[in-house]
């Protein structure tokens, strides 16, 4: 039976947390961050947020499964198994590397993200690089029917405009006083439904994870808001890469305020931002919100990468 009650419940209250150790003394700049991750262990943040209507949408639709697409750490894949669990849906994960399939039992022992999606009972359908490029064309959505049946379809990182609207509501009565707000990018829907939800006094600034100018116009197809800018300086050259001095920060802000960044949002987030303060970015007296968007079960992948490699780990 589905049950869509997980996500209609009132979770907009989470927790605003401010970070006074941030600041140099006598600052008079306020840096706080919304803890969006403490929404769910698994479904947090902005995976909560982008799946809400979308599973409602699905039950409406009276749909038993739903189908995505992801790579092997996707903190999406994750999120979307577990919604799945506790909605009593079916789920389908559409897998980028088809020589993941090919020995699924150690796939499943080296990799903690396909361990958890398939013990959630996410049925995981490995594709190759070339035929994942293809997904968006009508044969490719035609064969997995075929094998699937008929399903729900949630897009690779949750975007969409129902997503956008779940997003939205990151924001509400409790953040209304800050000046700034800042954000981790990734597919441009989690800004795009902040911007949506921000006020005009508000700038929102985007931290993307990815190289590349590309997401200004991903973001622009579902706001029309001007009220926001990217700030391309901290993407540690790439999606999920990383380098000593981030993992040092994030180790560090662990430390100072007992809260957990990830390595290929947050924490690429929040040292910018942090920099930014420090270069005097901001004039005196902004208020600045900080949104935590969850994503930390992909700290073990990349643990699993910086220890083959004979690098510091995050603790």
């Amino acid at each position: 039976m589905i049950d869509v009650s997980f996500f209609e419940n009132d979770l907009y209250s989470v927790e605003i947390q401010k970070l006074e150790k941030l600041l140099k003394p006598n600052s008079s700049i306020e840096v706080a961050i919304k803890r969006e991750d403490l929404i769910h262990d698994r479904v947090s943040g902005n995976k909560f947020r982008k799946l809400k209507y979308n599973v409602i949408e699905a039950k409406n639709q009276k749909q038993e499964t739903l189908l995505t697409f992801g790579g092997a750490f996707s903190n999406h894949i994750a999120a979307v198994a577990k919604a799945g669990e506790l909605c009593g849906f079916e789920t389908v994960g559409v897998i980028r590397g088809k020589e993941l399939g090919d020995n699924l039992l150690q796939t499943l022992q080296q990799n903690e993200t396909l361990k958890f999606a398939n013990a959630c009972g996410m049925k995981l359908h490995f594709v190759s690089r070339s035929e994942y490029r293809e997904k968006h064309a009508a044969s490719f959505y035609e064969n997995l029917k075929v094998e699937y049946g008929d399903f729900y379809l949630i897009p690779e990182g949750g975007t969409n405009n129902l997503a956008v609207k779940g997003c939205a509501e990151i924001l509400n009565s409790d953040t209304s006083s800050y000046d700034v707000i800042a954000c981790a990018v990734g597919t441009g829907g989690t800004i795009a439904g902040i911007i949506e939800g921000s006020l005009s006094h508000q700038k929102v600034l985007g931290f993307p994870a990815l190289k590349g100018d590309f997401l200004k116009e991903e973001i622009k197809m579902y706001t029309s808001k001007t009220n926001w800018d990217l700030i391309n300086d901290y993407h540690f050259g790439g999606y999920a890469k990383v380098n000593s001095a981030l993992i040092s920060f994030i180790n560090s802000f662990k430390e100072k305020h007992n809260i957990q960044l990830d390595p290929v949002y947050t924490g690429k987030m929040m040292y910018g931002l942090t920099e930014l303060i420090e270069n005097g970015f901001f004039s005196e007296n902004t208020r600045i919100l900080a949104v935590h968007t969850g994503g930390l079960q992909g700290i073990s992948g990349m643990n699993e990468k910086l220890k083959r490699k004979g690098q510091s780990l995050i603790v």
